[in-house]
């Protein structure tokens, strides 16, 4: 993995979010202590993965060779480009060579990695390194020309956490948030006991095979329902589907990402996430997925689900059949006065406490 703005990379470089620049927005509903705050003529300066020759041209068009490194603002994410199956994949890391773990935090539908960073200034979280990548086909990363798939997502993150693991054999925790705690919680169940996942945080643990989960998560019931079309009512053959693809705010409720008004129209306005084109095939996989491994036969690390109890999106009683049958092997939190992405002071103490606690347990501080 090499940042975007290293010279020699044998990676090219790509778009930066210093380039776009619509997450700036979502700062200001984040505590102080949390918030992103770039240097105010970072946007003059030019991006980390913009040259400094040749303006105006794509960096693919231009040798490695002439990308010039810029340090990041205190506190600011490096950008870094991953090479995985083909692809290029977006990462954003609060680098800390000395913390004794790593957190990948995951984004789910509607969101993409920069979403994230803000939570690894938890002070729970300060001490650790924290990466927050762009899964295929969501913010910087480009889906390309292929179909993305849940499996592929599952398959990114399983290969991420065995490329983090051979760099330094640092212990990984996955961070999943909303939707994306599924995810979190599928790659640890294939890693298994003693497996390269050291521990699980999550926001979200419903099943999206259930009609009612499903319902929550479409922008209105009509939109719920299309899952017969989709070739998902129960026990049905899954039927080819054309390639199509619609903006994520027409599929998923986009307006309960947030209880912040204005928040939640900022998401639904970022053409990188309420705006983002999303194929129906990806929404399918994701629909239809069955865990990794079910959960009373789960044998991954101790799996913490931190619940925003005021989640209009995904309330609390969806996740909590999930994590029952997970058994001695669940931890859970409720965080107060919190929406779907936790941004009120109440909730992010309420994290920042079970964070630590659950850190603490695994020895990981």
């Amino acid at each position: 993995m090499r940042a975007v703005s290293e010279p020699g990379s044998d990676t090219a470089v790509g778009p930066s979010y210093a380039e776009h620049r619509h997450w700036l927005r979502y700062q200001e509903f984040f505590p102080s202590g949390l918030s992103l705050e770039p240097e105010p003529d970072a946007e003059s300066r030019g991006s980390a993965s913009r040259l400094l020759t040749g303006r105006g041209l794509p960096a693919e068009a231009l040798p490695n060779t002439a990308v010039q490194p810029e340090a990041p603002a205190p506190g600011m994410p490096v950008e870094e480009w991953w090479s995985w199956r083909g692809r290029r994949v977006h990462l954003d890391r609060i680098a800390r060579p000395d913390a004794p773990a790593k957190v990948i935090a995951l984004h789910g539908i509607g969101g993409y990695g920069r979403m994230l960073t803000p939570y690894g200034r938890l002070p729970a979280l300060a001490d650790l390194e924290f990466l927050a990548p762009d899964l295929p086909g969501f913010g910087l990363t480009s889906s390309g020309l292929r179909n993305v798939t849940y499996a592929g997502w599952l398959r990114c993150v399983t290969d991420l956490v065995a490329a983090e693991r051979r760099t330094d054999q640092r212990p990984v925790v996955l961070m999943g948030v909303g939707s994306a705690g599924r995810l979190a919680y599928d790659v640890a169940a294939r890693a298994g006991a003693g497996g390269s996942v050291a521990g699980v945080l999550v926001t979200g643990l419903a099943d999206p095979r259930r009609d009612d989960v499903r319902r929550m998560l479409a922008t209105t019931p009509e939109v719920g329902r299309w899952s017969g079309l989709l070739g998902l009512l129960p026990g049905s053959v899954p039927m080819p589907l054309p390639p199509a693809w619609a903006p994520v705010r027409w599929l998923v409720n986009i307006a309960a990402m947030s209880n912040h008004a204005q928040f939640a129209h900022a998401i639904w306005a970022d053409p990188l996430a309420g705006g983002n084109w999303m194929s129906l095939g990806f929404l399918r996989s994701y629909l239809v997925a069955a865990p990794a491994v079910e959960p009373e036969d789960y044998a991954g690390p101790p799996v913490l689900l931190a619940h925003p109890a005021e989640d209009r999106w995904s309330p609390p009683r969806l996740s909590q059949e999930f994590f029952d049958r997970l058994g001695a092997r669940g931890r859970f939190a409720e965080l107060n006065g919190a929406g779907h992405l936790p941004t009120e002071e109440s909730g992010l103490a309420d994290l920042d406490r079970a964070v630590r606690d659950y850190v603490d347990e695994l020895g990981l501080t």
